[in-house]
């Protein structure tokens, strides 16, 4: 079994954000994903199993072909990454508006002097 590959990683590629909302919007088989690429089927399917090691996509065995699912509930570590982020520089924000609404409260006591 290969180890779980870093979330990051997987969704840092474009191809692979690409083929993540191709299959949330619907489960396919392997072939229909590679059809739209432009790259060769063998490296649609290195995307596709790196996605599988990340846990974002299930392989499922339908007969002959393989379907692929998105599983996308390990986002939710990237969801909760950001969301740190975002309180840090929304309380940068509002300490940069409070200062600037000083600083025009200022202004506007010197100009009635």
């Amino acid at each position: 079994m290969t180890p779980r590959q870093d979330i990051f990683q997987a969704i840092a590629d474009t191809t692979r954000r690409q083929i993540i909302n191709m299959i949330h919007q619907k489960p396919q088989t392997i072939n229909s994903v590679a059809e739209k690429f432009d790259m060769s089927r063998q490296a649609v399917s290195l995307h596709i199993q790196i996605l599988v090691n990340c846990g974002l996509i299930t392989i499922i065995p339908k007969g002959r072909e393989r379907h692929c699912e998105a599983t996308l509930n390990r986002l939710n570590e990237v969801s909760i990454w950001i969301e740190q982020y975002k309180q840090y520089w929304e309380s940068k924000l509002d300490s940069m508006e409070n200062y600037l609404w000083e600083i025009q409260k200022k202004k506007n006591a010197r100009r009635k002097r």
